[in-house]
């Protein structure tokens, strides 16, 4: 076994990865941006070495970067963790050409599985079934129209280097294809620096299963059964749990089988994910499970595959990278109880599930649970990466019980004042559906608007927060006012604003509170409020035209769809922003027309920048 260890990558799987090498006596070399000079996997690890600016493209991306510093620090191997450059071939090859230890499966293998077309192509070869598509080189817009119509809509347009989401179009319909195609070609050359894609028939009651596979140096190819994946938004997965819930153990065994055998056909060596498309609409039946993609990587739900196993899986990718046999045979494996991950993101649901930035100055995550985080209270959420803060993790006897345990802890979860996805993931728990196990792709779309709407406060929380901020010594004729009766005691109607803006009037026996405050923070089931004074005369609390365009985050605008002046419908799309490697769409909030427009193709514009403005119809 080496000794000393370099973790090319950042935030919680770097952290993970620290963990599980200094347990085992490893030193562990860390590499950072100036985004995360004072990230926790910067202080937790031995050394740290600065890699460039922030933007990934100028740091994390960098592989030569990466192996100066591991050899500037004496590291003898790199992991890289998932995303950046773990599924690289060309700097797994430039690790192992530089005389050091390469964390992952060979090269050769990664690129065998790192095209969607050529690995679907070696599956087939391999006796692993493939969901039916188009496959080839042809990248012809009206030669992919018609072999989208050849597989019937609807379809998916896929990234063949695609990955977590990005430049991945779902189809319905020929008159909506050329444009689908054309954003899934900008966004995957914009994330992969390749435009090529797939075309797929696109599985009407989909479930997302996938397997975990471990290959070692000496012929030996293990799985550690599978992992449901089917919760997603927009393709990116929410809520994983294993194993499949309603998976008997017949499709076990014949899907778990086909995964080995994909492993085997490219010489597997490390950690590796088949990914499965299932049509669930009949049950989970062997015969309508089709191979999607493999995955040469630890994947971001490893935790829900460790919680049933007893396995460290970053352990077992140490050892197969030292040249150590796998630490177990397949017979020693099994499924001990239930285990489920939550996502927790900076992101707010109610705004379509804008990315969120800004400091953590209030981060509580719920107890009772594992939970795998780069982040601590008092850092912050950076523009530059992805903005996941946590994974909450829990593991019990029963499905029911790991339910249970992880919505306890997600509704314990406080951050303030970024914005996060808890209260959806609360609700998404306690969905009828999913708690039945009656699971699919499709299941977050079908009630997105039930999933983010945060409950009304009610009485008591209005009183206890109004009491709060009456007392406190800022309050002025415009947030209370005092009337008196006979024989009555003093009463005041304290006005106070939330966070989203909405006024609340509350009337009060007594103005009197043990702790004055000028504002009021309330967690709720993974919702946050804050609760100010209404200062304003008049009652207005609108701090911008209601017809204002601004700019969610920092981003480039790469589409202008309007005209000054032009007359526009409620719901018509105006622009789309690139920011985060993702393509936002924003609309118009009403009929009306387009007064002002200050966006411009190409122009970079920093959050809350004015872009358009629309004035309502008379």
């Amino acid at each position: 076994m080496f000794s000393s260890l370099l973790i090319a990558n950042r935030g919680e799987i770097a952290c993970r990865i620290i963990r599980t090498a200094r347990q085992m006596g490893l030193r562990t070399v860390a590499v950072y941006s100036d985004a995360d000079a004072r990230a926790l996997h910067v202080r937790q690890a031995d050394e740290a070495v600065h890699i460039g600016p922030s933007p990934a493209r100028e740091s994390y991306l960098v592989g030569e970067k990466i192996i100066a510093a591991a050899k500037a620090t004496g590291a003898e191997a790199i992991h890289p963790g998932y995303g950046f450059l773990s599924e690289n071939a060309d700097f797994a090859r430039a690790v192992i050409d530089s005389g050091l230890i390469w964390v992952g499966p060979s090269p050769e293998s990664i690129e065998a599985m790192g095209l969607k077309d050529a690995a679907k192509q070696l599956m087939q070869q391999a006796g692993v079934p493939v969901t039916p598509g188009y496959l080839g080189a042809n990248q012809d817009p009206a030669f992919l129209a018609e072999r989208a119509a050849e597989v019937g809509y609807p379809v998916l347009i896929k990234a063949v280097a695609g990955g977590g989401g990005k430049g991945m179009r779902r189809v319905d319909s020929a008159a909506d294809f050329a444009d689908a195609l054309a954003s899934c070609q900008r966004e995957a050359a914009a994330s992969f620096g390749n435009d090529h894609v797939l075309i797929e028939k696109y599985i009407l009651s989909p479930r997302h299963i996938e397997v975990q596979v471990f290959g070692d140096s000496h012929g030996n190819v293990v799985h550690l059964f599978e992992r449901d994946c089917s919760l997603q938004r927009r393709h990116q997965k929410v809520i994983e749990e294993a194993p499949a819930p309603g998976m008997d153990e017949a499709t076990r065994a014949e899907l778990c089988a086909a995964a080995v055998r994909a492993a085997r056909a490219v010489n597997y060596r490390g950690a590796g994910t088949i990914e499965f498309i299932a049509d669930a609409s009949e049950g989970l039946r062997a015969d309508r499970i089709w191979f999607m993609e493999m995955n040469t990587r630890l994947q971001v739900e490893h935790p829900v595959t460790e919680e049933i196993t007893g396995v460290d899986l970053v352990e077992w990718q140490l050892r197969v990278a030292a040249g150590e046999k796998l630490p177990k045979r397949q017979e020693d494996l099994s499924i001990n109880g239930w285990a489920m991950e939550a996502r927790l993101y900076a992101e707010d649901p109610a705004k379509g599930f804008l990315p969120a930035i800004g400091p953590l100055d209030h981060l509580r995550l719920g107890s009772g649970l594992r939970v795998d985080t780069g982040v601590e209270e008092g850092g912050e959420v950076s523009p530059f990466y992805d903005p996941m803060i946590a994974k909450l993790i829990a593991h019990g006897e029963s499905r029911e019980e790991a339910i249970e345990t992880l919505l306890e802890g997600v509704d314990q979860t406080e951050v303030w004042p970024v914005r996060t996805n808890a209260g959806f993931l609360g609700l998404l728990l306690e969905h009828p559906g999913f708690q039945s196990g009656k699971v699919d792709t499709g299941l977050i779309g079908r009630d997105l608007e039930l999933l983010v709407q945060a409950p009304e406060p009610d009485n008591q929380e209005l009183t206890e927060a109004a009491a709060l901020l009456a007392a406190s010594p800022g309050s002025g004729p415009w947030s209370a006012a005092l009337g008196f009766r006979a024989n009555a005691a003093p009463r005041a109607e304290v006005r106070m604003v939330d966070d989203q803006g909405t006024l609340h009037r509350v009337a009060l026996d007594e103005v009197a509170a043990d702790h004055p405050a000028e504002d009021v923070l309330v967690f709720d089931a993974g919702f946050a409020r804050r609760y100010t004074l209404e200062r304003v005369a008049g009652g207005s609390h609108h701090g911008a035209h209601d017809g204002d365009i601004l700019s969610p985050m920092p981003g480039k605008i790469i589409a202008v769809e309007v005209t000054e002046g032009q007359a526009v419908t409620k719901g018509q799309k105006l622009l789309t922003l690139e920011a985060m490697k993702m393509e936002h769409t924003l609309t118009a909030p009403f009929d009306g027309r387009v007064a002002q427009l200050s966006a411009t193709p190409g122009a970079q514009v920093q959050v809350e920048a004015l872009l358009a403005r629309i004035e309502a119809s008379e």
